[in-house]
C-alpha cells in the first residue's frame, strides 16, 4: 500500500459525497476513515458530520472537491450525449443492415417516440435560442 495516501477521501453517491479524513498515523499502522462530513452538489451543500466541526482546511478541501466534481458531471453529460449521436448513427447503420422484422417489431415505436419526443424539444430550444439572439 502507498505510504503517501490522501488526507481525505470522498465517497461519491448520486448527489455529492460522504467526506473522510484518512488516517494512517496510529499505533497499527492500519487506515482509519474518520467520516466527517456530507456533501450535497445539487444544493452547494457541506455539512458537518454529527458534533464534528470542519477546519478551514477540511472546508477548503471539499470546496475544491466539489468544484471539480461539477466539472467532471458537466463533461461527463457532455460525452453522454456525444455518445448518444454515436449510438442514433450505429442504431440507424443496424436498421438498414442488420436487424430483422421481429426485431424491428420490438424497437421501431419506441425509437420513433423517443426520437419525436427529442426533435420536439431540439426545435423548440433552438427556436427560442434564435428567438433570444433576435
Amino acid at each position: 500500500m502507498s505510504p503517501d495516501l490522501p488526507q481525505y477521501y470522498f465517497r461519491v453517491r448520486e448527489n455529492g459525497a460522504f467526506v473522510f479524513r484518512v488516517d494512517t498515523e496510529n499505533r497499527q499502522r492500519r487506515i482509519d476513515m474518520d467520516q466527517i462530513a456530507v456533501v450535497n452538489i445539487r444544493k452547494g451543500e457541506i455539512k458537518a458530520h454529527g458534533d464534528r466541526e470542519l477546519t478551514q482546511r477540511d472546508m477548503s478541501v471539499i470546496s475544491e472537491w466539489m468544484a471539480e466534481r461539477l466539472q467532471l458531471q458537466e463533461y461527463r453529460d457532455i460525452d453522454d450525449i456525444h455518445r448518444a449521436v454515436d449510438y442514433l448513427n450505429t442504431t440507424a447503420h443496424w436498421v438498414q443492415s442488420k436487424a430483422t422484422e421481429e426485431q424491428l417489431d420490438a424497437v421501431t415505436d419506441a425509437l420513433l417516440l423517443a426520437m419525436h419526443d427529442l426533435r420536439t424539444v431540439l426545435v423548440r430550444k433552438k427556436a427560442d435560442r434564435i428567438l433570444a439572439d433576435e
